[in-house]
C-alpha cells in the first residue's frame, strides 16, 4: 500500500511549492484536498511530480497565492492495496484589511480609517457636502481677491512710474 514519506510546508522557489514524496507499488494515484474539499488543479495551482521506481516525488505548485489559498492541504495516495493521506497547513499571506462592524446599519469601518469617518452613510455624506461647500466658498473668495488686486493694485499712490 502507499506510504507518504515526506510532506513539507510551502517554500517559495520560482513558485510556492508543497514538496512531497510517496512510496507505493503499484504506483499510487495522487490527489489533493484543500480544507477537506477536493482541490481542482488550474493554471494557478497544479501538481508536478515524477516517478522514480516505487517513489513519486514532486510539488503542489502555487503561482502567486493569496490569503484565499491559506488552509489545510491533504495529499491522498491510493492504489489497489490501500490508501494513505497526510495533512499540512499552508499559510501564504495575511488578510490585507481586517474589517470590523461598528453599527447596526451594516456600515463597515477599517482600523486605519479616522474616527470621524466611521459614521453611517447619511452622516458621512452630510460631512462631505459641508467640506465641498467650504472648498467652493474658499475658491470664490480667492478669485474675488485676485480680481481686486489686479484692478486696484496697479495704481501708484504718487503718480510715479516705478
Amino acid at each position: 500500500p502507499p506510504r507518504i514519506l515526506t510532506l513539507e510546508e510551502p517554500v517559495l522557489h520560482l513558485e510556492h511549492c508543497i514538496a512531497f514524496a510517496v512510496h507505493g507499488n503499484p504506483a499510487p494515484t495522487l490527489h489533493w484536498l484543500h480544507n477537506g474539499q477536493v482541490l481542482r488543479e488550474t493554471e494557478i495551482i497544479h501538481m508536478e511530480f515524477y516517478q522514480q521506481g516505487e517513489v513519486s516525488e514532486g510539488c503542489l505548485l502555487f503561482n502567486k497565492p493569496t490569503h484565499y489559498n491559506n488552509g489545510n492541504y491533504t495529499i491522498v495516495a491510493t492504489n489497489q492495496l490501500g490508501s494513505a493521506n497526510q495533512t499540512i497547513k499552508g499559510h501564504f499571506l495575511e488578510k490585507p484589511f481586517p474589517v470590523y462592524q461598528i453599527s447596526t446599519l451594516s456600515f463597515f469601518c477599517r482600523i486605519e480609517t479616522p474616527k470621524f469617518l466611521c459614521l453611517d452613510p447619511k452622516t458621512f455624506s452630510f460631512q462631505v457636502s459641508i467640506a465641498v461647500g467650504l472648498a467652493a466658498f474658499a475658491c470664490v473668495l480667492l478669485v474675488v481677491l485676485f480680481i481686486m488686486i489686479n484692478k486696484y493694485g496697479r495704481r501708484s499712490k504718487f503718480g510715479m512710474k516705478g
